[in-house]
């Protein structure tokens, strides 16, 4: 009797895992990084939201590539759409429309696109304030801060030129506005402006460009961006707010697999469906109703989307000043806006590197802040904001006199005034706000928290009892570090020999006093003075 051996075949699935491994080396590849720790923090979703909404506004925007026309040649409309019967039109306008009531979904998947665009650069922007108060740019992740503020600044522009799309006549106003803007750069403004529209405006080519730059060249920058932003994300680890068993060294979460995982599918088609509802329900960007652009027209109450309001802001309170030079126009009333708005641009995107100079820190940081623990980086984060609303309310000043009944005027001079007072007004309250929680914290930690409860002394005193907190609620509290600002130092050796010091130098030492001085920070209770409280001295 002989035996025979049955070899069994592996399963296809594992078969073609095996063979993908051989070439590609997945396994080795997820098991070292598939159970990867995240730590667990509602604040770290806002990065999410903004990578579903863009992943949204892929998915949609390759949807409705497929009926758009970038033409901007004449065409007599003969659509569903009774009002605009034989009415002349570009062809992007007239595919515009066949989209919004002749294509099956196309109107939802229209407002889809158009919104997903607005919560993806909201959810940035609300992303890189958490990252900015809470100090995540420090070292090692200065290059991470720019990729994300790239990303924020390219989705500003692809928004633009993604609803100029349509060639309606409210986008039509937006690209004449910025025509202005493009005419006011001194000696080579009209060049630009020929351009980049082919010609006298509005040209033949815009859309076309302008398509090709919103489908191709824009979200290409920003697909690669965002794959260096993960990158950098799962290289250097996330960072993690302090707390007991957190240290630079660790991080305190979930793995990737399977509960980071299934938790962010769920809150994909969380954001999704969120979106696809506000979608159905609130309508924007109603071109119907408004009408192809014509160049001797102008839409009422035209308004850009809110991510670039700032940049209107500027631009409708600005003075009309104007300088006569060798027989050309400068414009300063536009040039100077137009100047101002990269200059901010690029402040946010450098200051890491400004802080870091400042402060002379060069050490990785891992654990966050507590934006009251740094009082002065959150005073210029709550300024620069209140900048950006202030000139909002300029962007949008003619629909503030109507809607409230005010005069346009007095809005302008409001603008005009706080454009100055309102970053400084915001800078001192913020600070002098961090302070008292910090003062407010040190409380806390040496008397306890306060419990409501009042007890009688023997002697007929009334006192209220302080419950004392848990460690975790102490750690917390006194887990962040506290800097000495940076001193010049003695200017004379001991030979008596006098030592120059730079301008920079000084400046740099004034700088690190405003930062750190005995003003911007409470010293954190001692040891010495906890034990002495809750022995019993002077504690109830």
């Amino acid at each position: 009797m002989s035996t025979a051996t049955d070899k069994r075949k592996a399963p296809a699935g594992e078969r073609v895992a095996d063979w993908a491994d051989g070439r590609l080396g997945i396994y080795s590849l997820a098991k070292a990084n598939m159970r990867k720790i995240f730590p667990d923090h509602w604040s770290f979703m806002l990065g999410e939201v903004a990578l579903y909404s863009f992943i949204i506004i892929i998915l949609t925007g390759v949807y409705l590539t497929l009926f758009f026309h970038p033409s901007m040649n004449e065409v007599e409309y003969h659509g569903s759409y009774v009002p605009m019967q034989g009415v002349l039109m570009s062809e992007a306008y007239a595919s515009t429309l066949d989209i919004s009531f002749d294509v099956r979904g196309g109107l939802l998947i229209r407002q889809i696109h158009h919104w997903a665009a607005l919560i993806f650069l909201a959810a940035m922007m609300v992303h890189m304030m958490r990252v900015f108060f809470t100090g995540a740019f420090r070292k090692p992740r200065e290059i991470n801060w720019l990729f994300g503020f790239l990303l924020f600044v390219l989705g500003m522009f692809t928004g633009f030129t993604g609803y100029s799309l349509p060639d309606d006549l409210l986008s039509g106003t937006g690209v004449r506005f910025m025509q202005g803007a493009i005419l006011s750069v001194p000696i080579v403004g009209t060049y630009l402006s020929m351009f980049l529209f082919g010609g006298e405006f509005p040209g033949g080519d815009i859309v076309a460009r302008f398509y090709s730059i919103h489908i191709l060249l824009l979200p290409g920058i920003m697909l690669g961006l965002l794959v260096a932003h993960l990158i950098l994300v799962f290289y250097h680890k996330h960072t993690q707010f302090a707390g007991p068993g957190r240290t630079n060294n660790n991080v305190v979460g979930m793995p990737l697999l399977p509960i980071y995982m299934a938790k962010a599918g769920g809150f994909f088609f969380l954001v999704f469906g969120v979106i696809s509802v506000i979608s159905a329900i609130a309508t924007i960007n109603p071109i119907w109703a408004l009408g192809p652009y014509r160049p001797d027209l102008v839409s009422t109450g035209a308004q850009p989307d809110w991510y670039m309001g700032f940049s209107e802001g500027l631009i409708r309170v600005m003075p009309g000043w104007e300088i006569n030079l060798w027989g050309h126009t400068l414009v300063l009333g536009v040039f100077i806006p137009l100047v101002i708005f990269p200059l901010v641009l690029v402040s946010i995107a450098v200051y890491p590197f400004i802080e870091s100079w400042v402060t002379g820190d060069k050490r990785e940081h891992h654990i966050l802040d507590r934006p009251r623990n740094a009082p002065t980086r959150t005073a210029f984060g709550v300024a620069w904001l209140t900048w950006y609303f202030v000139l909002l309310i300029g962007g949008g000043n003619d629909l503030w006199a109507t809607h409230f009944h005010l005069s346009i005027n007095s809005i302008t001079w409001f603008v005009r005034i706080f454009f100055f007072a309102g970053p400084v007004l915001a800078f001192v309250i913020t600070k002098r706000i961090c302070m008292g929680l910090q003062r407010r914290d040190k409380d806390k930690v040496l008397h306890g928290r306060e419990s409501g409860i009042i007890k009688r002394l023997p002697h007929g005193e009334f006192v209220e009892v302080h419950e004392p907190l848990t460690q975790e609620a102490l750690h917390t509290l006194t887990a962040h570090q506290q800097y000495t600002p940076r001193e010049i130092g003695p200017t004379v050796d001991e030979n008596g020999v006098e030592r120059k010091v730079s301008r920079t130098e000084r400046l740099r030492a004034r700088l690190s006093k405003a930062y750190y001085g005995k003003d911007n920070q409470v010293a954190k209770p001692t040891v010495e003075e906890y034990k002495e409280i809750t022995s019993g001295h002077g504690h109830h």
